[in-house]
């Protein structure tokens, strides 16, 4: 059993303060580690590496049974054991988050915006309605009834999204720019409109009270325990991903001042290089595929907010 140290201490706290649920703690673990180690664990590996976040090996078992129910998850059986690795669609939702999660920095905005238009005739109500929501989650605002804009959207997210809802021919898509005639204020009150920026800087500030402690911590620079780094890894990016994932991503220009999200992400990118190299020598030592050891990552998991420690890769295969 490992000493106890004020990281495993503050793990420990962080972990009761935020009780992640089975499910969604899963699917933040298979996307931040097991994705890049090939995709595909046995259960019974997954079981153990994630006791020590307080989940029984039947609240483990239950909760991938919901993801597989759901299409997050696929199981294969070889002999006794099940092997899991996300489906196709649950690896699409997971390179979209990835492509936001885990960026160095925001990209410089065009000035030009996605619109998107759900006003036709043709458009069944609940099918808008389930488009509305998964729009939401892209980070698109209502900019007025049936309208929803986005300044910086993935295309290729969209027009995958149009395809799987089988609305591509039901919805107007176009791009647009402010006219130079717009003033500031009404910008502002747009964006305000659109979106809860209040709710969601308190998101932020609650996460950067949460893990400024975590930094303050790594910054004794102590040999870290790499059970207690894979714990605060995912920890880490699952209370990120939960914030991140409802930020639309605005420009700075179309942004308050001081805004957190930007302290956030900084935090976290500092956070995750510290933690990358020994969370991945607990990763492969404790996971397993049907194959035996869990194979090195790919080289996109070392270009994660602007490229991790030059001695992770290295350390990790040890």
């Amino acid at each position: 059993m490992s000493k106890a140290s004020p990281l495993g201490d503050l793990a420990a706290a962080l972990l009761q303060a935020t009780a992640p649920r089975a499910k969604s703690l899963i699917v933040t673990l298979f996307g931040d580690a097991v994705e890049p180690h090939g995709g595909t664990v046995w259960l019974g590996s997954l079981i153990a590496l994630l006791a020590p976040f307080g989940l029984s090996e039947r609240l483990v078992r239950t909760a991938v049974l919901r993801l597989v129910r759901e299409e997050w998850l696929a199981a294969t059986q070889i002999g006794r054991r099940s092997y899991y690795a996300f489906t196709e669609s649950g690896r699409h939702r997971f390179e979209d988050a990835h492509r936001r999660v885990y960026a160095d920095e925001r990209e410089r905005w065009s000035g030009r915006w996605h619109l998107v238009h759900l006003g036709l005739d043709g458009l069944a109500p609940d099918l808008r309605e389930r488009l509305k929501a998964e729009l939401a989650w892209q980070g698109f605002g209502t900019l007025a009834p049936h309208l929803l804009g986005h300044p910086r959207a993935d295309a290729a997210s969209l027009q995958r999204l149009l395809e799987d809802f089988g609305a591509s021919d039901q919805v107007v898509v176009m791009e647009a720019e402010a006219a130079a005639m717009t003033a500031a204020p009404a910008r502002a009150a747009l964006v305000r409109r659109a979106w809860d920026l209040d709710r969601l800087a308190r998101a932020y500030r609650g996460f950067l009270a949460r893990f400024r402690p975590i930094a303050e911590a790594l910054a004794g620079r102590a040999p870290l325990d790499p059970a207690v780094a894979l714990r605060v890894r995912v920890l880490l990016i699952h209370e990120f991903r939960r914030v991140l994932l409802r930020d639309p991503l605005l420009p700075e220009a179309l942004l308050p001042e001081e805004w957190p999200g930007l302290e956030a992400q900084r935090l976290c990118r500092e956070l995750y290089r510290g933690l990358a190299e020994p969370a991945e020598r607990h990763l492969m030592a404790t996971l397993e595929t049907a194959q035996g050891r869990l194979p090195a990552a790919a080289s996109y998991f070392y270009a994660r907010f602007g490229g991790l420690a030059p001695r992770a890769r290295e350390r990790a295969a040890e």
